[in-house]
């Protein structure tokens, strides 16, 4: 009888560590090299599992941020932006055998082609660390299935060329149907951007201030974010100054915002 297979990506599941678990670190790799050059990185795969043995695979795929900052996966080579076909391996470490406990060193490469420009300032991949040997167990509806885990690692890379780290607030809206403000920005820097956004309220009739919870956000080069900053339930009514900043690891200055608005209940 074929039974469903289901993957545990990214995140283990504690009822079924004690059969099956895939620790992978770092979670992300950067190199740094210009056309023609070569670099190698290592990143440590551990079986976590107490009582099973893991063959495991290594593949490569695509990435990119949606609108709202969302991860999306794609084959590899499939956009502008991938170094997939950078990526190389040692020969005995694309398909290996870890038993419980263990762990392995492996050994990431990339070769940048002598042709690269600067047209694309990053580039990235996925490399996937995928279970080949599922394990059986019966879901809580008490039906048979056998459950794989495959864990992921992200890549970037970029040449040495002077980093620079801009964003840029292109509009701030508040919709009073959702309870939210909508914060558009864009990076326009040559780098990787990762950082948090500070939300606050004034409200113009009491002085009243009130911090919101920041967010945290990553963006890619030429990435455009729409980022949703909930409002209070119990907000009180009246004219409010909504102060956003925005800080990204950039010495020189922070991204800052301001938008007025009228909160009705």
């Amino acid at each position: 009888m074929k039974y469903p297979i289901l993957f545990l990506c990214f995140l283990l599941y504690g009822t079924l560590q004690a059969q099956t678990g895939l620790s992978v670190s770092p979670p992300r790799v950067y190199f740094e090299t210009d056309p023609g050059q070569h670099s190698t990185q290592k990143i440590r795969v551990t079986n976590e599992s107490v009582s099973n043995s893991l063959d495991l695979a290594i593949s490569l795929g695509d990435w990119e941020y949606n609108v709202k900052g969302d991860n999306m996966m794609y084959p590899a080579d499939s956009l502008a932006t991938s170094c997939a076909s950078w990526v190389s391996l040692k020969q005995d470490q694309h398909y290996f055998s870890l038993k419980p406990g263990e762990s392995k060193e492996v050994e990431v490469s990339i070769a940048t082609p002598q042709t690269l420009t600067n047209d694309v300032p990053v580039h990235t991949a996925m490399l996937y660390v995928t279970q080949m040997n599922p394990i059986d167990d019966v879901s809580k509806a008490g039906a048979n299935m056998k459950i794989s885990v495959r864990s992921g690692i992200k890549l970037y890379h970029r040449t040495r060329t002077t980093q620079n780290k801009k964003l840029e607030v292109q509009n701030m809206l508040y919709d009073q149907e959702t309870n939210q403000i909508a914060v558009h920005f864009e990076n326009l820097g040559n780098i990787w951007t990762d950082g948090i956004l500070y939300p606050e309220l004034l409200h113009t009739g009491t002085g009243e201030k009130i911090t919101l919870d920041h967010l945290v956000f990553y963006t890619m080069p030429g990435n455009y974010r729409e980022t949703q900053i909930t409002l209070p339930q119990d907000l009180q009514a009246g004219d409010y100054v909504a102060t956003i900043i925005m800080d990204y690891g950039n010495d020189a200055s922070l991204e800052m915002a301001e938008l007025t608005f009228a909160y009705e209940k």
